[in-house]
C-alpha cells in the first residue's frame, strides 16, 4: 500500500479501498471453476505443494488451526487428517462464494466435525489473542491489500509456541525457470481461463498478482516486522511457488 491511499490490483493502480471489491469480483467469477483450474495451471502440482505446507506447519492431533483464505477446502481437508477428534479448524476466507464453496465440499467430503466456518478479513480478525497453534494461508497473501496489517494480525492469534504457514506464488531462482513461467503466465493462462472458466480478465489478474507480491527475502522480513520469529522460506518447482514459515515465542 501506498502513502497516496492506493495500492496495486494485478498492475493497475486502484484505490486502496476498492481493492477488496475488485478481488471479491475476481474471487466470485472463478469460485466454481476454482478446483478444475489449479490442476489446470498446476500440471496437479499444487497438491503436492500443499501437502509440503502441511507438513511444514508440523500440526498435531487436537492442535487448533485457522486456514485463511482457505476457498475450497483443500488445506483444511488435509489439516483435518492430523488434529483428530480433539483438534479444531477454522476455514475461514473474505469471499462469500468461496467460502460456500468450500463448506459444500467439505460436507460432500464426510467432514464435518471439528471444522467451523468465518467470512474474514485477513487484516482485521475477529479472534481472541492467543487462539491458534497454527494459522496458514495458501495463495491468499497476494490479494491481501494490507500484507503488514494482515501479517500482525496473524501473529496477534496465534498462541506462544505457535507458528505462521504462508504457501503462496513467488518469483523463480534462475532466469530459465522465469522466462518460460514468464510466457506460461501471460499468455497461456488467460486463454485456458477464458475457456475454461469463461473469464479471462480473472486469470489475467491473478498472473499479474504473482509478480506483484514481494519475493522470499522480502516477504521473510515482512514476517518477521510483523514480530514473527526464527522466519524461514522453503523453495518449490525452482521458485515458482515458496513455503515461509514463522513462529511466536
Amino acid at each position: 500500500m501506498t502513502t497516496d491511499n492506493t495500492t496495486h490490483f494485478g498492475f493497475k493502480q486502484v484505490n486502496a479501498d476498492d481493492k477488496v471489491k475488485l478481488v471479491r469480483g475476481v474471487f466470485d467469477s472463478v469460485a466454481g471453476q476454482y478446483d478444475i483450474m489449479n490442476d489446470l495451471m498446476s500440471f496437479g502440482i499444487h497438491r503436492i505443494w500443499k501437502r509440503v505446507a502441511v507438513q511444514l506447519s508440523n500440526v498435531r492431533e487436537g492442535e487448533q488451526v485457522l486456514d485463511l483464505a482457505g476457498g475450497t477446502g483443500d488445506l483444511t481437508t488435509l489439516f483435518a487428517k492430523r488434529i483428530g477428534k480433539n483438534g479444531n479448524i477454522v476455514l475461514a476466507d473474505i469471499n462469500s462464494e468461496m467460502l460456500r464453496t468450500g463448506r459444500d465440499r467439505l460436507i460432500d467430503r464426510g467432514l464435518i466435525n471439528n471444522i467451523t466456518y468465518a467470512q474474514v478479513n485477513a487484516e482485521c480478525l475477529p479472534f481472541e489473542d492467543n487462539s491458534f497453534d497454527c494459522v496458514c494461508i495458501a495463495f491468499g497473501l497476494r490479494n491481501v491489500t494490507d500484507k503488514d496489517a494482515a501479517l500482525r494480525s496473524m501473529m496477534r492469534v496465534l498462541k506462544p509456541g505457535g507458528r505462521v504457514i504462508v504457501l503462496e506464488f513467488s518469483h523463480p531462482t534462475d532466469k530459465i525457470t522465469e522466462k518460460v513461467y514468464d510466457f506460461y503466465s501471460f499468455k497461456l493462462l488467460p486463454k485456458i481461463g477464458k475457456f475454461v472458466a469463461k473469464d479471462e480478465d480473472s486469470y489475467r489478474y491473478l498472473a499479474e498478482s504473482i509478480r506483484m507480491h514481494p519475493k522470499q527475502d522480502a516477504l521473510k522480513k515482512m514476517m518477521e516486522a510483523a514480530g514473527l520469529e526464527r522466519c524461514e522460506y522453503f523453495n518449490m518447482s525452482q521458485g515458482v511457488v515458496a513455503v515461509h514459515r514463522g513462529y511466536k515465542f
